[in-house]
Formats: structure tokens, C-alpha cells, sequence
């Protein structure tokens, strides 16, 4: 196992963030999984040309990566910096472009999926945006990918947690689904993928049929 300091400078549901040196980061799981799947995607697609951060050690649930210096996109539409038709347009490009890069095993049909693309998986670093989180990554149809970032926006824009990021983050849905492939023919699988997920409250799950409901009515 890899030492860095005791306290890490960033935390999201399953993994956290400490600082090694001015380069480099150290994204650690808390419940050990094992990294080296994501590694290899990671490098895979960094591979054709993608913006991934720089894979150093890999050991376990331990992964050295590139620090990056810039914003989630969603702090910087919460500031103010990005609008939500652009969020919306940028996240499109950000699929398309992973999308055309072609499955490691070569299977007709088969795309790499992030499969959790969203606005705090993304930073905007002064050479454009850079792709984080590959935890969930796979391959699979383009569709599945595209309806679970759809499912993860709609989930924003119905839980009155976020009620202040509502209408923005709806603006910014409606502006991905233009942009991108229709998902239907995957939305109900990424529905029930979702649902799954043992990081999410039961109030989250809860949401899941009106979230289905939004993605349509935007079709």
C-alpha cells in the first residue's frame, strides 16, 4: 500500500483524494476495490488520444494520478463561468468523442463507457476538459452510456436538495439530449443499473421512475 498524508484533500462517495506533490495524487478506495480494470481503461483510451489524467503506481485500491489544476464543471457553472447549455454541449462532445474510439476487444457494437459521466467527474484545466472517476467504466452500447448521464442529471434536477440547480441543470440536460444519441433503446437497463448502485439513499432511488419520466419528455 501506497503512504501519502494522513488526511485527503478531497472525498466523493467511495474514494478519496490525497496530495503526494505538485504532480502527482494519490485517489485511494475506502473499501479496497481494485483498480487495476479502470487503470488499463484509462490508459486505453488515453491511448487514442482522449483527456485523461497520467496513470503513475497502481497498486490495489491505490492509484497515482496526474494532478490537475482547474474546476469541476459543476463548481464552474455554480460560479457562474459555464453556462448550462454549453455544460450540456461539452458533455455531448466528451461522448461522441470517447464513443468513436474503438471497444479493447474489438465486439461490433461495443464502445468504451465511462459509465458515470457527470459534472463533477469532469475538470476544466487550461487545456480543455479532462475526464476523472473510470470506476464504473466498461464496454457496452453507446446508448447505455449516454441514458445513465442523462439518468445522473435528471436525478439533480428532481431532488429538492438541489432545488437552487434545478432549473439550470434541466437547461443543461435538455442541451445534452439534443447533442447526443437518442438512449431509449438503453434507458430502461441504465434505469435498473442505477438503481444498483449501493452508493445512492433511498430517497435517490425513489426518483428513479420521475427521472425516467423527465428523459422522455425531452425526446
Amino acid at each position: 500500500m501506497l503512504s501519502p498524508e494522513a488526511e485527503p484533500f478531497a472525498s466523493g462517495r467511495d474514494a478519496d483524494v490525497y496530495s503526494i506533490d505538485d504532480e502527482w495524487v494519490l485517489r485511494r478506495y475506502r473499501d479496497g476495490h481494485p483498480v487495476r480494470d479502470e487503470a488499463e481503461f484509462m490508459r486505453w483510451v488515453g491511448n487514442h488520444g482522449y483527456p485523461v489524467p497520467a496513470i503513475g503506481r497502481v497498486d490495489g485500491p491505490d492509484m497515482v494520478i496526474q494532478r490537475l489544476s482547474g474546476p469541476t464543471l459543476a463548481d464552474a457553472v455554480i460560479a457562474g463561468d459555464l453556462g448550462p447549455v454549453e455544460l450540456g454541449e461539452m458533455h455531448a462532445d466528451l461522448h461522441r468523442r470517447l464513443h468513436a474510439i474503438p471497444a479493447p476487444s474489438g465486439a461490433a457494437g461495443q464502445v468504451v463507457m465511462h459509465g458515470d459521466l457527470h459534472p463533477y467527474n469532469v475538470m476544466l484545466t487550461a487545456d480543455g476538459p479532462v475526464v476523472i472517476d473510470w470506476r464504473n467504466a466498461e464496454q457496452g452500447p453507446a446508448e447505455f452510456d449516454i441514458a445513465m448521464t442523462a439518468i445522473i442529471f435528471a436525478q439533480v434536477v428532481l431532488d429538492p436538495a438541489f432545488a437552487e440547480l434545478s432549473e439550470l441543470l434541466r437547461e443543461a440536460l435538455n442541451s445534452y439530449l439534443a447533442n447526443s444519441i437518442d438512449p431509449t433503446p438503453h434507458l430502461p437497463t441504465a434505469l435498473a443499473s442505477r438503481g444498483r448502485n449501493v452508493t445512492l439513499t433511498k430517497e435517490e432511488l425513489a426518483l428513479l421512475p420521475k427521472q425516467d419520466q423527465l428523459i422522455r419528455s425531452m425526446l
